[in-house]
């Protein structure tokens, strides 16, 4: 059954850790639109076509950031990724004829949230993989909906902490032990790699904790507010490139389409997708994509670039998905008698 029109989002009463991201979803009008009333609506494509289409494109982000590195600075990927997935959205808007948003505060506060959602963490994923594979990036991205339950115990009152996320929590970081291999002292890791995939997906919950304290009920649509914020981010690293990086002198083929199709593909499209699909079947059917990314990056990363893969890195993932996926378990409310 469809309806004649989708609601505005607003942010309510969920909570980041309730919200699972991923490295492409993390934007502030993903997270206002997780928490709006679903509403159903026909597409070109059945949504699970495009769950699936989800999936494989985020999954292979992290195989798109690793050839991308291999030309290009880790700050001149991130900045190439968030310029064309601004672009994209433009398009959309101009499209649409939809202004961007308005406002000093709202724009300050989506500069905050293109730091911590984007900048930050586009980054940090693309210096991560120098050193470690993308199979191993894609794992560590899983672990953003346990840093988001860690957190919000702390920075959300109302978040009430139960038996079963609490188990989820402690599942979870030792399925990251088991992918790292700890009874082994964590050989064979570089564990300057791993921990800026970790810090990675630390930024995510911050930057939703952050939306949901700034950015609530902020007029605009999910397009407008988004592509502000990636047009931010790009402003962001062009900065921080010129800074810290000389001009590339080539730009090899491979490597600059990976990086167009991360950006335009992964961070454009991907999130018009999400957003439709948020809207369509509701949060809880949409962020289940999460749990497929780390999968399919594996996958990618194995058979595509021939990354090696030992029995405790899959065996690891599941522990950590998994965990994840109870700490989004919530007790259902008590009917009235």
């Amino acid at each position: 059954m469809s309806a004649p029109a989708a609601p505005r989002p607003t942010l309510g009463p969920a909570s980041p850790s309730s919200l699972t991201t991923t490295d492409a979803t993390a934007t502030a009008a993903i997270a206002t639109a997780a928490t709006a009333t679903p509403a159903r609506r026909g597409g070109l494509l059945d949504w699970r076509v495009r769950f699936a289409i989800l999936s494989v494109v985020w999954g292979f982000s992290f195989l798109l950031i690793k050839v991308g590195t291999e030309a290009y600075a880790p700050f001149q990927v991130a900045l190439g990724r968030v310029l064309f997935g601004a672009l994209a959205l433009m398009a959309v808007l101009l499209v649409r004829r939809e202004p961007l948003p308005r406002g000093l505060r709202t724009w300050g506060h989506l500069t905050v949230a293109a730091l911590l959602l984007n900048t930050a963490p586009f980054s940090l994923f693309a210096y991560a993989e120098l050193s470690i594979p993308s199979s191993l990036a894609g794992i560590c991205n899983a672990t953003s909906p346990l840093w988001g339950m860690a957190l919000s115990l702390v920075a959300l009152s109302e978040d009430r902490p139960t038996r079963r996320r609490f188990a989820g929590l402690g599942l979870g970081f030792l399925g990251v032990l088991t992918v790292l291999g700890a009874w082994h002292g964590f050989s064979g890791v570089d564990a300057k790699g791993t921990a800026f995939a970790l810090l990675a997906s630390l930024c995510y919950p911050i930057g939703w904790i952050y939306v949901r304290r700034t950015l609530a009920g902020t007029p605009g649509s999910p397009v407008a507010l988004t592509g502000g914020q990636l047009m931010i981010s790009t402003l962001q690293l062009a900065l921080v490139s010129a800074l810290f990086t000389s001009a590339p002198t080539a730009f090899p083929l491979w490597p600059t389409l990976s990086v167009i199709a991360l950006g335009a593909l992964g961070t454009g499209m991907a999130l018009q997708m999400q957003y439709g699909l948020v809207t369509e079947v509701g949060p809880t059917t949409a962020q289940m994509v999460t749990y497929f990314i780390p999968v399919i990056a594996t996958t990618a990363g194995v058979l595509v670039l021939g990354e090696q893969l030992h029995w405790n890195t899959p065996v690891g993932a599941a522990i950590v998905l998994a965990g994840a996926a109870l700490t989004q378990t919530r007790t259902a409310p008590r009917k009235p008698s």
